[in-house]
């Protein structure tokens, strides 16, 4: 199992989550072996939301064996989104 995740906090309702969906899909695929990526719905976990402080979605938590590495918040391009899961790898 990778040491590296990236968890998508998102909602169903959320339109920017929606667009950023596929592109972390690719980025998992790409990726495949050397980075995890889970989603976690902040309307169904509202205790691990207010554990991370997230305050808007989507919001990206990068996790490098166990511990919180970097956070990214709002829809970027998948450009951004692939040089923030190298700059954690």
């Amino acid at each position: 199992m990778p040491g590296t995740v990236l968890v998508d906090f998102w909602a169903p309702w959320c339109g920017a989550c929606r667009m950023v969906a596929p592109l972390l899909d690719q980025l998992a695929q790409e990726f495949s072996g050397r980075i995890r990526v889970a989603k976690l719905n902040v309307d169904d976990n509202p205790l691990t939301s207010s554990r991370y402080s997230i305050r808007s979605i989507p919001s990206l938590l990068f996790f490098k064996n166990g511990t919180l590495v970097n956070t990214v918040t709002g829809a970027l391009p998948k450009e951004e989104l692939k040089r923030q899961v190298q700059a954690v790898l």
